[in-house]
């Protein structure tokens, strides 16, 4: 029982996992030390429970912290091979291990308190935040920073699932290429709605996370997820015998044009996937929570109010929702979707509109690189639908979760 009353601190983080790590080390390498901060998550992250794939430039503060990057990267469809220099970006692999101990290291030098207990609810009357948990009102906070998991405030009109499982291979023999990772192969048998795809991100010739993913509207079974990835690796030429799963990341993102509420309340403010920052088309989510921490951080340095930018340009938002029309309604495949992209567009402007951060002028380019008449198609209903909701508010998709990732008798970690 809480005799006291809640604490009063500066900045809540409500939930401990990437997003708030991020915003730890932010603060920290930004030299913000006059904040009485809280962190409030009912398990204290340690360890790899996850590995984040991105591409930035080299020179980054996240450099001492990679496990591997590639300057170079392979997409892969049934009509060959094409390997992308990605000069001056890099592809890069991040676990979370250093992530969760750099944010631990933060958290010293930060004097920051912890309060390993779920969140029961937020309370904002404009001044403060109360945070409740375990049944007590535990901080009052004068901004909350809330990254806990969360679906769309309301279903989109498109509602797909990123989902995946991928094994850390250890191998006896040098087998994999450790100086190019595979980005998309569209080798794999295509399901019968939607997308699928492997991918190989090697750390060493003997070491590579091998993982089978699927953009579509239902998950697998346990069976059938160890099924494709052993699939992908047959695939791949790499003999079972001579190969050991050392870990196991299974994982589900939300792919939908569903919005997400950034700012529910005058301050109270989402981070990660429920603060936008997954990008609908692809699933792609730490480059933009990475900005999302560094404008948090340098907004608190100088005195603000911590709310970062929207994660992507809006017009980018309205591209996403009219790609996943076309992938959902089977107009475009998505092994020839995104291999015309990679085809007809240097490497850079590709992974710059991926990233949020393409000029008009370049997403005209990538545009008119797609097939036109199901592109057309699919922005037309776009707009149908929009100007139904409109005339018709009451008319909405029905009610969307995203669900937990398939686990199974492995011992699996959340990708």
């Amino acid at each position: 029982m809480n005799t006291c009353g809640p604490r009063d601190v500066d900045l809540a983080l409500v939930g401990g996992g990437g997003a708030a790590s991020l915003v730890l080390a932010a603060l920290d390498r930004h030299g913000v030390r006059d904040l009485r901060i809280a962190v409030i998550d009912p398990v204290h992250r340690r360890g790899q429970d996850r590995t984040w794939a991105f591409w930035d430039r080299p020179g980054s503060d996240l450099d001492p912290l990679l496990a591997a990057s590639w300057p170079q990267v392979e997409v892969a469809t049934p009509a060959g091979r094409r390997v992308l220099d990605l000069t001056p970006l890099r592809y890069a692999m991040l676990r979370s291990g250093p992530v969760y101990d750099r944010a631990a290291e933060a958290e010293r030098r930060l004097g920051v308190r912890r309060i390993v207990a779920p969140v029961d609810a937020l309370h904002d009357d404009g001044g403060h935040v109360t945070v409740r948990a375990g049944g007590e009102p535990v901080v009052r906070a004068s901004w909350v920073l809330d990254s806990r998991p969360r679906s769309p405030r309301r279903p989109g009109r498109t509602n797909w699932l990123q989902h995946f499982r991928g094994w850390w291979l250890e191998a006896d023999v040098p087998v994999f290429d450790p100086a190019r990772a595979v980005l998309m192969d569209f080798r794999t048998p295509q399901p019968a709605r939607g997308v699928s795809f492997g991918y190989v991100l090697p750390v060493s010739d003997r070491y590579a996370l091998v993982e089978y993913t699927e953009f579509g509207p239902d998950l697998l079974t346990d069976a059938g997820y160890d099924a494709a990835l052993a699939g992908y690796r047959d695939l791949l030429g790499l003999d079972p015998t001579r190969l050991r799963v050392r870990e196991v990341e299974n994982g589900v993102i939300p792919m939908t044009d569903g919005p997400f509420e950034a700012r529910p309340s005058p301050r109270v403010v989402r981070l990660g996937t429920a603060g936008g920052a997954t990008r609908p088309s692809t699933g792609f989510t730490f480059s933009a929570m990475h900005r999302q921490a560094e404008q948090v951080a340098r907004a608190l340095a100088a005195g603000r109010p911590p709310v970062p930018a929207p994660a992507y340009p809006r017009r980018h938002r309205w591209m996403d929702a009219v790609a996943l029309r076309a992938l959902a309604a089977g107009g475009v495949g998505g092994p020839e979707f995104f291999g015309r992209l990679f085809d007809r567009n240097p490497a850079e402007r590709v992974l710059r509109f991926l990233d949020g951060a393409s000029t008009p002028a370049e997403e005209v380019a990538l545009m008119s690189s797609t097939r036109l008449r199901p592109m057309v198609a699919a922005t037309a209903g776009d707009a149908v639908a929009r100007l139904r909701a409109r005339v018709d508010p009451t008319r909405r998709p029905a009610a969307w979760t995203v669900p937990p990732p398939v686990v199974g008798d492995r011992a699996g970690t959340d990708g």
